[in-house]
Formats: structure tokens, sequence, C-alpha cells
């Protein structure tokens, strides 16, 4: 085990990870259920063909509900902004408005401190129009991803690992002209660290990003019901 985590922390110094955050490998049991707030902070995504970049900030009150306790489903709510830097012309800055999210996370492994989980989640931002030199545009954020992730448990924290591929769309509407563009996939796979840190038995908080270049990161605060 110890191995397997090190070469994840090799793999992680050298690849860039842009995800939406996992939510690590703590499930609720069956019908019971965890609560929290959670910032996501996106430094950079560069979108494909050489079309500039991305950056958002999102935050979010977020349920967990175990539907099996091999199984949870994942939904959030709150407010997301966007910033889009294309390369030949200003930046376009959406201020914040609704933002949402969902997902299923399937627990594959549990053992004594060990855990396996693999995981679906998606976020779509819906920020407010703007106007840039007296046109109107408008856009939505979609960053969907699905993870593997493996946690080991000591001295009561839970830090993780998980390879991840994750993908950004940038839907943009300049007046009534809509186009989709996607974030650079040769860039979508990559590795996360995170970990788990309990206040009390029923309150925890989460951090999770990527180790070296810190392209995202996010932050919870969870109570446990």
């Amino acid at each position: 085990m110890g191995r397997f985590f090190l070469v994840l922390i090799l793999f992680l110094t050298a690849i860039p990870v842009y995800p939406a955050p996992s939510y690590g490998t703590k499930l609720p049991l069956a019908n019971k259920y965890f609560t929290g707030i959670q910032t996501h902070l996106v430094f950079e995504r560069e979108l494909e063909q050489e079309r500039g970049d991305l950056r958002s900030s999102q935050h979010f009150l977020q349920v967990s509900y175990g539907l099996f306790d091999w199984l949870a489903l994942d939904l959030k709510i709150g407010v997301g902004n966007l910033k889009q830097h294309p390369l030949s012309s200003d930046e376009v800055d959406y201020n914040s408005s609704f933002a949402g999210g969902y997902g299923l996370r399937f627990k594959l492994y549990d053992q004594k401190k060990a855990k396996l989980v693999f995981g679906f989640q998606h976020i779509s931002v819906h920020p407010y129009s703007t106007d840039l030199n007296g046109i109107e545009n408008k856009a939505i954020l979609d960053d969907w991803q699905v993870c593997l992730s493996g946690s080991y448990s000591f001295l009561r924290l839970t830090p993780y690992l998980g390879a991840k591929w994750s993908r950004l769309d940038y839907i943009h509407w300049l007046e009534q002209d809509r186009k989709r563009t996607m974030s650079d996939l040769t860039k979508g796979l990559g590795l996360i660290l995170g970990v788990d840190i309990p206040l009390t038995d029923r309150t925890w908080v989460n951090f999770e990003g990527e180790l070296v270049s810190g392209q995202t990161l996010s932050g919870s605060f969870n109570i446990s019901f």
C-alpha cells in the first residue's frame, strides 16, 4: 500500500489536473446523509485549438445521501462566476449567478482503513451575461469528470489520491450566435491529492487540489447525520 501511494505522488508532481472536486472516499451509509459548504477555485483551464483559457470561483451548499452503503448521491447548489480570456482580445468577465452540480460515487473496496471509490461528477455554472464593446456576451460553464480514488486512514487523517479524467465546456453566446468550445482534452487526464481532517465525531474538513502547479483547489466543511 505504501509503494502504491508513493508512485501516485511521483506522477502527481508531473501531471496537471483541472477537475470538479471528487468529494473523496467518505460515503454516508444507507439512508444517512452528509451536508456542508464548499468552495471550488479554478485558477486556469486551457481551451482547445488555442482559444484561450478559463477561470472560475464557485461556492456551494452540498448534500451527499446514501442510497446504499456502497452508493451515494451527491448534490450541490450555489453561485459561480466565469472569466474567459481569448488569446487575441480582452478578457470577458461574467459575474456570479446560479451554479449547481450532481454526481454518484460507488464504493468498490472497503477494508479496515483502506477504501477505493469510483465517482462521476458534473458542475454547471450559469453566470450573468455581460456587455463587451456594446455586444452582449452570455456563457455557461459545464465541468464533467470521472475519478477513481484510493484512501488510507492513519492518525485520524484520511489522505487520498485519485486518477481522474475531466472535460470543461465553455458555451458562449455572442448576441444570438451560440458556440460550444471544449477544454484541451490532451490535458484532461491527471491525478489529484486530497485529505479529510476530522474536527469532531460528526464534523470534518476536506481539502483537494493539484499538488504542484495548483490549477484548482477546493475546500469544504461537512457534517454527518
